[in-house]
């Protein structure tokens, strides 16, 4: 487990002796000269680096455990038939002291089709059909444990006679290794189907393997192997391809038909990959996701996005985030569009208002309303980025459609900008009309229960569904601190020499009373709005 270079093998529980056992360190040491990776120890102890395949890298590390390193191997390599998807095998060819040689290892089905031979501890004999029978039971039981098997064969070979074939091979035996799920990734696709997003599990991996992972993450669903696609036409396989969830034995071209059969069912596709042979699928899907560790520069240069840490469950963040994101932009330009209204309709119903209540125009100035927008709209507007995450933001279904306002979010700016227009003509009348207060006294008055009533707006736009008053104002504390700050500057417009340039005028206590008052009663009257919209549905606002 992991890569330190100490450890045994054992046999039923007894420790094997190596020197007596020909067949495992022949098979060791193929798994070292069939291996394109290298490991390098970390400092002084029997901890290594790997550099390469992290599976051969797993080879190179079980036969540092018995001792075998690929330089003290006496081996010159004269040739390499590199594995690929198709073949599912590699060779290498060379010369060592006893001889010449081609040493193989792939996919056991592979290795056992093309042997001819098994070394035995007595010798090599023919590769009978108990032997083969015996072979794949111990693969299958091993792959349904959720081990990836290998196989290793070898041949001997004259290099300057004989043509190299990976035919008629003797078949050395079978290693095991187990990849497990990372931490955490059963969790996230819990999240992933709760949140209406399908996973999909594409391997190379064999049929049994597959399952046995996808068990362990509980991830369920048909299984399909690529020869069955193969066979498959593209128009049956987009019929199906919904109710598939694990492709076992797949090869670079299927991961290509599957994104396609999935973008013709108008599905928004991402892809995961690593490999060169992942690229076309990479490149087809909406989205690409490559390995920064793990992936290769070909993966990396036509994906969409880079996984530093190779995790799925970065993925999962990642889409948290985005939703996060998104509902987020709809409540600041909700609340931005909603202010705009309020300013708008303030100045207009204020010049049809004026001949019939004595009023002058206008009621706010243009220096003042700039005042608004650049100081006391935007600061808190801006916050309502950093709104953290709803919890239950994950289960909401994909929308097909993302338009930032729909037609609720229309009503909502709408009415909350007419709550702000009538609640601030409201505040100026009873100070002008029923107080008799002057007109300058009466704008400021008007003026500032503006501004307290858009902060107080930007409180109510944190959640459309979560009230204000029972909430810590911290929750969003940027928000918090923002507002203080539009506060601050409101008071230096009117107490400090600034008042001249703004045209304000000091206001009294009783004033701020009744300026705070209507601020507070927007803040309640939203929120037994919320509580009936959430007890009657009146309106789908959920998870803003």
């Amino acid at each position: 487990e992991g890569y330190e270079g100490t450890g045994d093998f054992f046999y039923d529980k007894r420790k094997i002796n190596l020197p007596k056992e020909p067949v495992l360190d022949l098979l060791l040491k193929t798994s070292v000269i069939c291996n394109d990776s290298r490991i390098e120890r970390v400092g002084d102890d029997n901890i290594y680096r790997t550099i390469g395949s992290p599976t051969e890298s797993a080879l190179l590390i079980m036969a540092a455990k018995a001792g075998i390193f690929k330089e003290d191997l006496n081996f010159e390599r004269t040739d390499e038939i590199p594995f690929n998807s198709d073949r599912k095998i590699m060779s290498v060819s060379g010369k060592c002291p006893s001889g010449e040689y081609i040493f193989i290892k792939g996919a056991p089905e592979v290795i056992l089709k093309k042997s001819k031979f098994i070394q035995k501890y007595n010798g090599v004999f023919s590769l009978s059909i108990k032997d083969k029978k015996t072979i794949n039971e111990v693969n299958t039981k091993m792959t349904s444990n959720a081990f990836r098997t290998l196989a290793f064969a070898y041949k001997k070979i004259n290099l300057s006679r004989d043509k190299i074939t990976e035919e008629e091979i003797i078949f050395l035996g079978l290693v095991g290794m187990q990849d497990p799920p990372r931490e955490g990734v059963k969790q996230a696709i819990k999240v992933c189907l709760k949140a209406g997003i399908k996973v999909k599990m594409i391997t190379g991996d064999n049929k049994e393997t597959a399952i046995a992972i996808a068990r362990e993450i509980e991830l369920t669903g048909k299984v399909i192997e690529g020869y069955e696609l193969d066979e498959m036409s593209d128009d049956k396989l987009r019929n199906i391809i919904n109710e598939i969830t694990i492709f076992a034995r797949v090869r670079p071209e299927h991961k290509l038909r599957i994104v396609r059969a999935l973008k013709s069912n108008e599905e928004i596709v991402t892809m995961t990959g690593d490999g060169v042979n992942d690229a076309p699928a990479l490149k087809e899907a909406h989205i690409g996701v490559a390995m920064g560790k793990s992936g290769t520069d070909v993966s990396r240069e036509v994906a969409d996005l880079i996984l530093k840490d190779d995790n799925f469950t970065t993925i999962v963040s990642a889409v948290k985030e985005g939703r996060t994101i998104f509902m987020n932009t709809r409540k600041f330009i909700t609340y931005a569009l909603s202010c705009n209204f309020a300013e708008l309709s303030i100045l207009f119903l204020g010049v049809l208002l004026a001949p019939f209540l004595g009023w002058q125009v206008p009621i706010l100035l243009a220096l003042q309303i700039l005042f608004m927008n650049l100081v006391t709209d935007n600061l808190p507007a801006i916050t309502l980025g950093f709104n953290p995450s709803s919890a239950d933001v994950m289960e909401e279904k994909p929308r097909r459609r993302a338009e930032i306002l729909n037609k609720n979010l229309i009503i909502s700016l709408i009415f909350t900008g007419s709550m702000l227009t009538l609640l601030v003509l409201g505040v100026f009348y009873i100070n002008l009309n029923i107080l008799g207060e002057s007109f300058e006294y009466s704008r400021t008055i008007a003026l500032v229960t503006l501004i307290l009533l858009e902060i107080a707006s930007a409180f109510n736009f944190r959640s459309f569904r979560k009230g204000v008053l029972n909430r810590s104002p911290l929750v969003n504390k940027y928000l918090f601190y923002a507002s203080l700050i539009s506060i601050i500057l409101t008071l230096m417009i009117i107490y400090t020499p600034m008042s001249k340039i703004f045209e304000t005028t000091p206001i009294s206590i009783f004033g701020w009373l009744i300026s705070i008052s209507f601020a507070f009663s927007l803040i309640i009257i939203f929120d037994m709005l919320k509580r009936i919209n959430a007890r009657y549905k009146i309106m789908d606002l959920e998870h803003l």
